[in-house]
């Protein structure tokens, strides 16, 4: 029997993993669906191809081709391993053999996929003649750099490179800029965000330098599915591009399993952990000989995994499973890398446990099995990962095990949502203004600006007020209708493509032998919660210990270190409404979108014990505020709302749940107040006053802790009624808040990193109770915009989530234990849910 078929029989059969398997989709195998060779395709390439066993090409690579040779930019958006490297391949070989003198140049996000690539087309270049092909990136040796300029046809690199080792220097790539034909971007929608913002300016200064020594590329890009690969791609290359997504390779049948780690406590909604599951779940594998990779979305997390897998502390003895289980992330030497994908292509390894590294296109093979740990992100990472999972036409699983997070408990409750057609979009804004000023800088640097000229899809005006801006601010001169770039630095070098922020701080420690040596950098809006003073800091498997935060200078002190705990950074925020640009009546109030200033402060830390999660103690800091001029999308409730809310009843606390002496302690609690109450000081007049729990009586594991005389206060009706709905109104927009911003980046392809969420329960800031959520990147990116646009599908979905929810009063997997005091908060947050989606 297949292997894979025998794992899937064992997990069907097996109770335990039957019962939390949520979804099982099968998809049957399919033939290919091919056709012959172009007719204009060069016979020493049709004969290159035979060689290699292929005789047809799937009907994705027919139409890429015949779009191509007619000029037209092309986007493949196919499954994996569907021969998108193939279909961009061959337009470009066959231009190449037609015309000696033309050259193109290959982007990929990364340099091992550059390198993994140069192995495809060196097979090629074997049976070609004068098809040099070449790396140029930052470990390519300084003294084969010139002859790669001069010599080599197709060059593989990526944005960083480009950006900072060839633009800049365009004038030693002469030959290569003048007779540039094809530029490559493969893996485009992994240009997003702020990083895709920056790569679409440096495709716009890459086109500048291509026009000045008289080129005009054509672009050819390959992407994984997402829900708008066509506006990404032209939104990228500010260039019409033909869409190809009709997949005609052949596929063997595939298993999709969502598996939902067995709750242990339901009150509580406490699940298994996934990172213990999926050990197991790899171990079943094992057991039947099955090739796999497990994914895991943190250094760390592979670590674990990889210590669990090769320490056989679950299963199977560990002399047999260490040579055949490995780890595959950033921080390992190229050479460890380069002898782990060679032992996945010959089968030696066995198991895989990897980041996000060997999602990319990398050739491994295809293996039998890929386990994803924890929902990575996006629909489009998922179905890359599982991707993996494939060899030809026998059949493969792929399995999302699922944590305990609200996000991923959406997709155990709705894998429709997962399966259906990805709803993601791919958000990059080329004109944000930090960035956009970034890259004049670069292009001006590069080349003198004419007064009459555009960049990109920039408005000739607008761009004029920026050059101008430059001027004013004494880093460029206008002459002659002519801007000339006049500082002495060389601004690409200060300029991070994975930042917003205009400035970044170096990390500085000390090497083995005793030298200083830079580890890195962070940005300046991170620095004081990554880098704070007694920090610990992880790089590349390594503790550092934040000596020191030097802001004036950009410069962090770090010392290697060993320890048993963690920090978290606390912070305060504040948030001004700058500009408010639209304003929408919703259900139960009102949603806004517009510019905002966040302040905040990084008040202490907290030392948390690893795996434990222990609170070994918290330290105060005092380090400067920080602003933010970002956007914002926030809905506030309705006086109407509320006032239903508090008449409904919703968030009364019944007193029997208070314990059978409840009416002795009352009165002994009112007696030591003078029957008066403690806030307006009002005496009792015919109806007694109320006695509330200063810390909520939820908050406490017993009714004798919480009915502590020092914990309870008398108050009157009306001082109590406002006292109890402050508080429910904190624990339900908290609640609310925990959710939305756990729940959004489905609708966006983002990390929950990337948004900033802020409650305001008693109206300060709109005069309304509120809650916001803004985009962590300096004046936006557009998070916030699609999220007020998608207001109705967002909450709808999180009203959903919580009314599935097994939990008694929140739990990670909905509200987040978000209520006041950090307990409770369901009954609070589904009653405002229920208002706004009324």
């Amino acid at each position: 029997m297949n292997s894979v078929q025998s794992s899937l029989d064992y997990w069907r059969q097996d109770a335990e993993t039957a019962a939390s398997i949520s979804a099982w989709r099968t998809t049957p195998s399919r033939p290919a669906r091919s056709g012959p060779f172009p007719n204009d395709l060069p016979e020493v390439l049709k004969s290159a191809l035979i060689s290699r066993g292929i005789d047809s090409l799937y009907i994705h690579q027919l139409q890429a081709w015949d779009l191509a040779r007619t000029g037209r930019n092309v986007l493949l958006a196919t499954g994996t391993a569907s021969g998108k490297t193939l279909a961009f391949n061959l337009p470009v070989v066959s231009g190449l053999i037609e015309n000696h003198s033309a050259r193109a140049l290959y982007l990929f996000p990364t340099k091992a996929l550059a390198q993994d690539q140069l192995a495809g087309l060196r097979a090629l270049q074997s049976r070609i003649a004068l098809l040099t092909c070449a790396v140029y990136d930052g470990d390519t040796p300084k003294k084969d750099r010139a002859a790669i300029r001069r010599n080599a046809r197709i060059v593989l690199s990526n944005p960083d490179m480009l950006h900072t080792g060839i633009l800049p220097h365009h004038t030693n790539w002469n030959d290569f800029f003048a007779s540039l034909k094809y530029v490559v971007i493969d893996e485009a929608h992994i240009y997003r965000g702020v990083f895709g913002s920056h790569v679409a300016n440096v495709i716009r200064r890459l086109k500048r330098v291509a026009k000045f020594h008289g080129s005009h590329p054509q672009f050819l890009l390959a992407s994984a599915t997402i829900g708008n690969p066509l506006e990404l791609a032209g939104r990228l290359i500010e260039e019409s591009v033909e869409l190809v997504d009709e997949d005609g390779s052949s596929r063997g049948e595939r298993h999709f399993l969502i598996y939902n780690p067995p709750i242990t406590d339901p009150a509580l909604g406490l699940r298994k952990s996934s990172l213990l599951e999926s050990v197991r779940l790899a171990n079943d594998l094992l057991a039947r000989d099955v090739q796999s990779v497990v994914f895991a979305r943190t250094r760390r997390s592979v670590e674990i995994i990889l210590t669990y897998l090769q320490g056989g502390e679950i299963g199977g003895p560990a002399e047999r499973q260490h040579g055949h289980v490995r780890g595959y992330r950033s921080g390992y030497l190229p050479h460890q890398r380069r002898e782990i994908e060679l032992g996945l292509r010959d089968g030696s390894i066995k198991t895989v446990v990897a980041t996000n590294a060997l999602e990319l296109g990398i050739d491994i093979g295809g293996l039998g099995a890929a386990i994803l740990v924890g929902y990575p992100g996006t629909i489009a990472s998922a179905r890359q990962q599982a991707g993996r999972a494939g060899r030809g036409d026998a059949p493969a699983v792929s399995i999302l095990v699922v944590s305990s997070s609200p996000l991923d408990q959406f997709l155990a409750r709705h894998p429709q949502y997962f399966f259906g057609r990805s709803p993601e979009q791919g958000l990059l804004d080329p004109n944000h203004m930090l960035i956009l000023l970034e890259h004049l800088r670069c292009a001006m640097f590069e080349l003198p600006f004419r007064m009459e000229e555009g960049f990109g899809s920039l408005p000739p005006a607008l761009l004029r007020e920026y050059l101008d801006f430059l001027v004013g601010n004494r880093e460029s001169v206008l002459s002659n209708e002519t801007y000339f770039w006049m500082r002495d630095q060389y601004p690409a070098a200060g300029i991070s493509l994975r930042s917003a922020s205009p400035q970044s701080v170096t990390l500085q420690s000390t090497s083995e032998d005793g030298r200083p040596a830079v580890i890195g950098t962070v940005d300046g809006e991170s620095a004081a919660w990554m880098v704070h003073p007694g920090a610990i800091y992880m790089h590349e498997a390594q503790q550092y210990f934040v000596q020191e935060l030097n802001l004036d200078h950009h410069v962090a002190q770090l010392v290697p270190v060993g320890m048993d705990y963690y920090t978290e950074a606390q912070r305060r925020s504040d948030i001004t409404i700058t500009s408010q640009k639209v304003q929408a009546l919703i259900s139960g109030g009102e949603k806004a979108h517009g510019e905002i200033e966040v302040t905040t402060q990084v008040v202490g830390f907290k030392k948390l014990r690893w795996f434990t999660f222990e609170n070994l103690g918290e330290e105060p800091l005092d380090l400067p505020p920080s602003t933010l001029q970002t956007t914002g999308y926030w809905i506030m409730l309705s006086t109407d709302a509320v006032a239903r809310l508090r008449e409904a009843g919703l968030w009364s606390n019944d007193p029997n749940e208070y314990g059978p002496d409840w009416p002795q302690i009352r009165e002994r609690v009112r007696a030591r107040d003078g029957y008066r109450c403690q806030v307006c000081g009002a005496a009792e007049d015919g109806r007694q006053h109320d006695v509330h729990h200063k810390i909520p009586f939820r908050t406490f594991p017993s009714t004798e802790l919480a009915n502590r005389l020092e914990n309870l206060i008398t108050l009157c009706r009306n001082c109590h009624q406002k006292t109890e709905q402050n508080v429910r109104m904190r624990s339900g927009l908290a609640g609310l808040g925990y959710l939305l911003g756990n729940l959004a980046p489905i609708y966006l392809m983002c990390d929950t990193r990337d948004l900033g969420v802020q409650t305001d329960p008693t109206g300060t800031i709109t005069g309304q109770p509120t809650v916001f959520l803004y985009d962590l990147i300096p004046a936006g990116i557009g998070f916030s915009q699609r999220l007020f646009e998608l207001h109705d599908q967002l909450i709808a979905s999180a009203r959903d989530l919580v009314e599935t929810c097994a939990c008694n009063d929140g739990c990670p997997s909905c509200v987040g234990p978000g209520g006041e005091n950090g307990l409770g908060g369901k009954k609070e947050s589904l009653a405002i849910l229920r208002n706004l989606s009324n």
